[in-house]
């Protein structure tokens, strides 16, 4: 099977996606729209125009069996090309944005498409057209428990403070650090906030691991797939309620969900109190990437055994 991946810019859930469906025997060419994308700063109408004729070129030079749209800007260029069937996958940012006409392009590619993908219930709440309930896998081989002392002498971490964890770029005005410094400093505990940016993958586990809690003040998320590899890592949850987070930690001891800054910082007071870990690594079970691969690959399979045209389906499927 030859799958055709769009996508605006790669991200780490993105690329283990494509490494499992390749393991299951998918051939996968990864196109992502050209330019570059970072913060608050998004890509120009130029880029955009620039992908169509790439997807064009590559449908005509390979015998692709589908095209998989990931994300709803780029569903409208798979549907652009008329020979092979399009699957979309909607991250969340996407349907769920502030901005009505990215909203209304997600529905469109979804409701267009021979099949559309959503990874949480928010969202499938949100889309009233057929769909699949799939949800991001976490490598749980690498976001997995270290203990705290070696993960922290990884780092070059000395401290023997608690520290919250905010894993997001400071200057990202969504992500609301001015919120988590301010609730740091409020909560009756003595607890050192420490932000990531921009570090590799695969030492993510450690910051994890070396830190008590991860604090996330976002004031809106697609995901974040942060939380689930938090949980993974036993690593205790404190975050306003947005994206799958609620729907992630609800089983999951020692987390806490909540828009409130007097919650959170409870929540924050009581983790540090409590000083252990989370039971999240296994409440997340089910949730792993070959759980992942065999979903989207059994969806594959049905989209290209069904003869029915692209947009004609109708209904709400919820599988997993």
């Amino acid at each position: 099977m030859k799958v055709l991946q769009l996508v605006t810019s790669p991200r780490p859930f993105f690329d283990q996606q494509v490494s499992v469906l390749e393991e299951r025997g998918v051939d996968c060419t990864v196109l992502g729209v050209p330019g570059a994308h970072s913060g608050d700063s998004g890509r120009s109408v130029s880029d955009y125009v620039k992908f169509h004729p790439k997807i064009l070129s590559a449908v005509r030079s390979t015998e692709y069996d589908l095209v998989h749209a990931n994300y709803g800007l780029v569903a409208p260029f798979a549907l652009a090309q008329p020979t092979r069937p399009v699957v979309v996958t909607l991250w969340g940012s996407d349907l769920m944005s502030e901005l009505g006409w990215l909203r209304s392009l997600s529905r469109y590619g979804a409701r267009r498409s021979d099949a559309a993908i959503v990874p949480s219930r928010t969202m499938s709440r949100a889309l009233d057209t057929e769909h699949e309930l799939i949800p991001f896998g976490v490598d749980t081989d690498l976001f997995r428990p270290i203990p705290r002392r070696e993960a922290r002498e990884h780092l070059g971490w000395e401290t023997d403070r608690p520290v919250a964890l905010f894993p997001y770029d400071r200057d990202r005005s969504v992500k609301d650090f001015p919120r988590a410094r301010r609730l740091v400093e409020r909560a009756d505990a003595d607890i050192e906030l420490r932000t990531i940016t921009g570090v590799d993958h695969e030492e993510m586990p450690y910051y994890m691991s070396a830190s008590d809690v991860l604090l996330v003040t976002s004031r809106r998320e697609s995901g974040p797939m942060v939380v689930k590899e938090a949980a993974a890592c036993n690593l205790p949850i404190v975050s306003t309620d947005v994206g799958f987070v609620r729907e992630t930690v609800e089983n999951v001891t020692n987390c806490f969900v909540s828009d409130a800054d007097g919650d959170l910082i409870a929540g924050l007071e009581t983790v540090v109190e409590a000083g252990g870990r989370s039971n999240g690594r296994e409440e997340i079970d089910g949730l792993s990437l070959d759980t992942l691969g065999e979903a989207l690959l059994g969806l594959y399979r049905r989209v290209l055994d069904s003869n029915e045209p692209a947009g004609q389906r109708t209904g709400v499927s919820h599988g997993v």
